[in-house]
């Protein structure tokens, strides 16, 4: 039995070889989720983890992945070694774990691996899941390369979720909406709970919901925390030309170019972000330029992006209602358009009806698919909520993501425009069919 377990060393180990181990390690696999942080805390312990330099952990329903970016971005630009966490990845696992804004190779990795293995079995087999193992192992990839900041994403909730093993020294939760229910509970109240799990007490603790649920207000004045909150502490104001972030004691950042993220709500990711950088400037001096070269210069694939060329395409993945409803507010500012074809795949626990619901009478065609993948949902399912809340629009069905493209481009013509949606292995598919030409 012990000659079928991976040895704990990388050598003549392969990423995809980690990413087995790490798939089959724990009852429920890749896509089986157990909030809680007894196991990463024990490995955590046995592998001494201690980092020595500053931790800014980012969670919230929406606009974590952006507000992860423009950070990671203006430090980037400042000339400071930044290690960035985020999940999921679209193409490659590499994508999760940056540092100075590129993916790390596999070798460091794998390296990354078998030391979190080695103490996982010293710590007495601890049955990691997939993204526990994973957040340990960015972190050991972030102190053997003695990054100067670090910026981790919270993968799911906050209080329970294996990021919160590591004290951070300013926590932001970007927003509260309904979204993993099963896991963080039913309401805006249960789930603002969850998400103010990463406040500390003492810490900066930044807001940029603009109507918090008092459940967070709560607990970050039970726990002492520092909180700053969009509209009181911090805010934006602008036009389609410039914008102006404005902080505590006056502070003022004028004269600003739109973000290079499309969609209103960018600029409260990017004053959150900006409100960030202004709360280390001691620690983390930034130049006006590296600023304005972080929020201008940032490419974020499958944040509302959009391809060049005809017929027009945008790839995002947003899979809430409140993803979908700016979503839809973005395609309503790109013009005419002579035909919207939605390529959508979604999971099976997804709030569906909901999600698609902003998307009624804007789209001409539904081009629904099944996700082969753990919790998965049907291309039959999805044309129910279509049609059950009378969307509008035809609707086909097909048996994947790149299919369901593949005809879409067929149908759209120079002149129409294709929306993917409703989830990151939707996006992903899809991209990798474009790139293999199929």
């Amino acid at each position: 039995m012990s000659d079928a377990r991976p040895a704990a060393t990388a050598s003549g180990r392969s990423l995809p070889f980690w990413l087995a181990h790490l798939e089959a390690l724990h009852p429920r696999g890749q896509a089986g989720i157990e909030l809680g942080l007894e196991r990463v805390l024990r490995v955590k312990a046995q592998l001494g983890q201690r980092p020595h330099c500053p931790v800014i952990t980012v969670g919230g329903t929406n606009g974590k992945g952006s507000t992860c970016a423009y950070l990671e971005a203006i430090y980037g630009f400042a000339a400071y070694r930044v290690g960035c966490y985020t999940s999921p990845h679209l193409l490659e696992y590499n994508e999760r774990v940056r540092i100075d804004r590129l993916p790390v190779d596999d070798s460091s990795l794998c390296e990354a691996f078998a030391r979190v293995e080695a103490a996982r079995r010293a710590a007495g087999d601890v049955p990691l899941t997939y993204f526990e193992f994973a957040t340990l192992a960015a972190l050991e990839v972030f102190l053997a390369r003695q990054v100067e900041v670090m910026i981790l994403e919270v993968g799911l909730g906050g209080r329970l979720d294996a990021v919160n093993a590591y004290e951070p020294d300013c926590a932001v939760v970007t927003g509260v909406a309904l979204d993993h229910t099963d896991w963080l509970g039913p309401t805006r109240a249960s789930i603002g709970f969850e998400k103010a799990g990463i406040f500390r007490s003492g810490k900066p603790a930044l807001c940029a919901d603009p109507e918090p649920p008092p459940s967070l207000l709560e607990h970050a004045e039970a726990i002492g925390a520092d909180l700053h909150l969009l509209g009181r502490d911090f805010g934006y104001f602008g036009d389609q030309q410039q914008w102006t972030f404005w902080g505590r004691h006056g502070l003022r950042r004028g004269g600003l170019a739109n973000p290079g993220l499309r969609g209103a709500y960018q600029l409260r990711n990017a004053s959150v972000a900006l409100a960030v950088v202004e709360l280390f400037r001691e620690r983390l001096p930034v130049a006006m330029q590296a600023v304005r070269r972080g929020l201008i210069e940032l490419c974020l694939p499958g944040r509302f992006q959009v391809l060049p060329g005809r017929p027009t395409i945008v790839l995002d993945v947003a899979h809430n209602p409140q993803a979908v409803a700016g979503l839809a507010d973005n395609l309503g500012e790109m013009g005419f358009f002579a035909r919207t074809l939605a390529v959508v795949g979604m999971l099976a626990d997804k709030d569906i009806p909901g999600t698609l619901a902003p998307l009624a009478g804007k789209v001409d065609q539904w081009l629904l698919a099944d996700l082969d993948v753990p919790r998965g949902g049907s291309s039959q399912l999805l044309a129910a909520a279509v049609s059950g809340a009378g969307l509008g629009g035809h609707v086909d069905c097909f048996a994947s993501p790149a299919q369901a493209f593949a005809r879409s481009a067929e149908l759209a013509g120079e002149n129409g425009r294709i929306v993917v949606f409703g989830s990151f292995y939707t996006v992903a598919a899809v991209m990798r069919s474009m790139h293999s030409g199929r």
